[in-house]
């Protein structure tokens, strides 16, 4: 069997792989399998600093100082 895998296209061997793991884990299982391959598009890096901007720890920390603040006092009393 793995002499005919090896000899087949590439689509081919793709088919059979999923044939493969939908028999074993099931339709849901096969597909939660293969996501764990898929490696997402675009360029976190230069996304997270359009979010972002220039934070710095300090300016996080003191957020979170502040929103702990309202949780204390929701009213600003």
């Amino acid at each position: 069997m793995v002499n005919q895998v090896l000899t087949k296209d590439m689509n081919a061997i793709r088919r059979l792989g999923i044939e493969a793991l939908t028999e074993k884990l099931g339709a849901i299982g096969m597909l939660e399998f293969m996501r764990q391959f898929d490696s997402g598009y675009g360029d976190y890096t230069k996304e997270r600093q359009s979010w972002l901007g220039n934070l710095t720890i300090e300016d996080i920390t003191d957020e979170i100082h502040d929103m702990k603040k309202l949780q204390k006092f929701p009213n600003g009393a």
